[in-house]
């Protein structure tokens, strides 16, 4: 135990935190939702539909089982209730991680050319447009909080990916979301910002085809290896990012990839 945590001193005491996203224990929003609670923060939950069961089991194995609030975020009186609901519970709201993101099959797997419209829009609105619907949804109680932290999980998106089309499109959009909501939220003293994370083997990421290449490409590129079991270093810098300890960071995608992203080719090519 450092001296810090022996005089009660931890990175997110009393802060108020809204984790989407948690479906399994292996998820990065599960081991942020840990993360802060082990920092000293209060945490709740969203969940929808059939998937809340998986929510609901998942928190049980966090250090303290959380509240969990229903939320659609394609819905808006969802939005509008869990306002309501943490306005109740407590007054105010200061952070909160955006984990959401869906593309349909037809917008993933080599489809790029013949995806329908209607898919690469629900890739958008769900994986992109939500991060503003999140954010816009919470303002009012990270105003009574005197501000907040909003950060979104993003995954590199300055070259095309094999296989990964829409959801490439739809995290581009995501990273200029999050530059724009950092403009306009500025003012409110909301700082808003992203973590670039490298390929976990997240129940998730196990559904995008393909996602066997980015395991095998990462650990021979990325100069401080990479564990693509392990959420953790990605869950530390989502707690940093929340806290005050970022108090001027705002606009940011933050990697945390080990370092893949700085290296155009492994040593042996």
């Amino acid at each position: 135990m450092t001296a810090a945590r022996r005089e009660g001193l931890v990175l997110l005491e009393g802060k108020r935190l809204v984790i989407t996203g948690v479906l399994t224990d292996d998820s990065i929003a599960f081991h942020t939702a840990r993360v802060a609670q082990e920092e000293g923060a209060q945490v709740v939950l969203t969940g929808f539909g059939r998937a809340r069961r998986l929510t609901e089991r998942a928190a049980q194995r966090l250090p303290q089982p959380p509240e969990i609030f229903e939320l659609d975020i394609t819905k808006g009186e969802d939005m509008e209730a869990l306002v309501s609901a943490l306005d109740a519970k407590w007054g105010g709201v200061d952070g909160a991680l955006h984990a959401i993101a869906y593309a349909p099959d037809d917008a993933l797997g080599g489809n790029l050319l013949d995806t329908p419209a209607e898919s690469a829009a629900t890739a958008f609105l769900t994986s992109a447009f939500s991060y503003k619907t999140l954010a816009v949804g919470l303002l009012p109680l990270m105003k009574k909080a005197g501000g907040g932290a909003l950060v979104t999980l993003d995954f590199d998106n300055t070259q095309a990916w094999p296989l990964y089309d829409w959801m490439g499109v739809a995290k581009s959009a995501l990273e200029s979301v999050t530059r724009y909501l950092a403009r306009d939220l500025g003012a409110y003293g909301v700082r808003v910002n992203a973590v670039s994370a490298g390929p976990l083997s997240t129940v998730a990421a196990k559904s995008i085809p393909g996602f066997g290449l980015f395991e095998r490409v990462w650990g021979g590129r990325a100069p401080l290896g990479w564990d693509v079991t392990d959420p953790d270093p990605v869950a530390r810098m989502v707690a940093v990012l929340l806290s005050d300890w970022a108090k001027s960071t705002t606009g940011e995608i933050v990697h945390v990839d080990g370092g893949f992203h700085a290296q155009a080719v492994s040593p042996d090519g």
